[in-house]
């Protein structure tokens, strides 16, 4: 329809589609064709468009429209979204946009700028429905009539004193259906229902307190209780997005990047992984120093070396099955650090119990492997191999719940404490109590 000129066709095909899929398809058009499409936009619908955008097409979007358009969109969108952009994007960019703005929407975005990333007020919003006490119901619905377009939430209504703090919530539906002339003071929650973040608060805890009430806003208040903007659903969302993907990152021992896959930089990509592949390499020396110590005295008997990658990857599998299980659970909060023995306990005994099925396993395929004559293993090599066996998943499993337990108890990201970090040790230490065993046998005479 651009090809063509079909502008007003297209214009009426765009107003009856959904923001999200309009932004959707200006981000996968061709960078001389988004300016276009965006330009087609209703005025009441640019903003919202806007703000789906990727932050490479908002640029785009920017350093493509006049001066005044950039007044008008940017006055448009809600705060908590402006401000995002302008966190996305050059410093040149930010100078042009904020020297469009009114003062009054400059000076609030610049307050939320300074707030410490990934903290509850970098992700806030302004625009909120929040009324004095002293207001009447009626007074309080004709307010919230004439200001509701602006507002990015009014599911709550927040009441405030002559301070600004913070003294009571309201639901919509109480609003509505509570009596003309009644005072907020007399329906509203008060302070045993207020559930509040601060500014500074970190996004995560943020996010876990909406899933904790089950929230579709929180307010966000000063240290003096004062409010001063909202956190809505939809940016909890995205927080959660945001933190889970940096987990998964720091587990598979990367440096978490910003872009996506496909927009981040070959060596970006090197850099974030380069640092961890260089420890764990180097890690490994202890690994390779555990087998060299031991290999002119168990290099003789048959079967013991060839075992060895099987009991690291057992015992390697065990640690991070329960790793991952405590790390999401101390991300939920359904684990903390004073449960340690709690769960220590309920691992040993999977452990003893997972072992022993696992020995049984090995101890029936080596022997079938002898009777048919694939293998000559002897029998005090098979006791030694599922012994280690079971000692290493032991082992294993008492790593993988220790290690994010302490991480956290020290303040640290549990998430480092998995995948390749759990595999690295729990290798070395399976190798120690392999050829340890082993040795022992050697030296009562039982192998060699």
């Amino acid at each position: 329809m651009l090809s063509e000129n079909k502008f007003s066709t297209l214009k009426d095909i765009l107003r009856e589609m959904n923001t999200v899929d309009i932004a959707q398809a200006i981000s996968e058009a061709e960078p001389e064709n988004q300016v276009k499409i965006f330009r087609l936009l209703p005025k009441n619908s640019s903003a919202d468009v806007f703000s789906y955008l990727e932050s490479d097409t908002q640029e785009t979007v920017i350093n493509s429209i006049t001066n005044v358009e950039i007044h008008n969109l940017v006055e448009d969108m809600f705060i908590d979204d402006a401000v995002d952009f302008l966190e996305e994007v050059p410093a040149n960019v930010v100078t042009r946009v904020l020297a469009q703005t009114s003062r009054e929407t400059r000076d609030t975005i610049n307050k939320f700028l300074r707030y410490p990333e990934d903290s509850a007020g970098s992700i806030m919003t302004a625009e909120m429905a929040a009324f004095h006490v002293s207001l009447t119901v009626d007074e309080a619905i004709d307010e919230l009539r004439r200001t509701a377009q602006d507002k990015e939430s009014i599911e709550t209504c927040y009441c405030l004193d002559d301070k600004r703090k913070l003294v009571g919530l309201l639901p919509l539906r109480k609003l509505i259906v509570a009596k003309k002339g009644t005072l907020l003071s007399d329906v509203m929650m008060g302070d045993d229902h207020i559930i509040s973040v601060k500014t500074h608060d970190d996004q995560e805890t943020v996010a876990e307190i909406v899933r904790k009430y089950d929230l579709l806003s929180v307010p966000v208040v000063d240290n003096e209780n004062r409010l001063v903007g909202i956190i809505t659903i939809d940016d909890i969302v995205d927080v959660i997005q945001e933190e889970n993907t940096e987990d998964f990152e720091k587990m598979a021992l990367l440096l978490p990047s910003e872009d996506d896959y496909l927009k981040t930089g070959v060596f970006k990509l090197m850099k974030n992984r380069i640092v961890w592949l260089l420890i764990l390499m180097i890690s490994a020396t202890f690994t390779g120093k555990i087998i060299e110590n031991f290999e002119g005295k168990l290099a003789a008997i048959a079967g013991l070396t060839a075992c060895i990658p099987m009991l690291m990857d057992t015992g390697g599998n065990a640690g991070n099955q329960v790793s991952t299980l405590i790390i999401r659970g101390l991300a939920l909060g359904t684990v903390k650090a004073k449960d340690y023995f709690k769960v220590l306990w309920k691992e040993i005994r999977v452990a003893v119990m997972c072992g022993a099925i696992l020995a049984v396993a090995n101890l029936g395929r080596m022997l079938l492997l002898n009777a048919i004559h694939f293998s000559n293993t002897e029998v005090n090599v098979i006791l030694v191999v599922c012994l280690a066996m079971t000692c290493a998943v032991i082992i294993a499993k008492t790593i993988g719940c220790t290690l994010p337990i302490v991480a956290k108890s020290m303040h640290l990201d549990p998430a480092l404490m998995a995948g390749p970090m759990i595999t690295t040790i729990v290798d070395a230490l399976t190798l120690l109590i392999y050829f340890g065993i082993a040795t022992i046998f050697i030296n009562m005479g039982l192998l060699g």
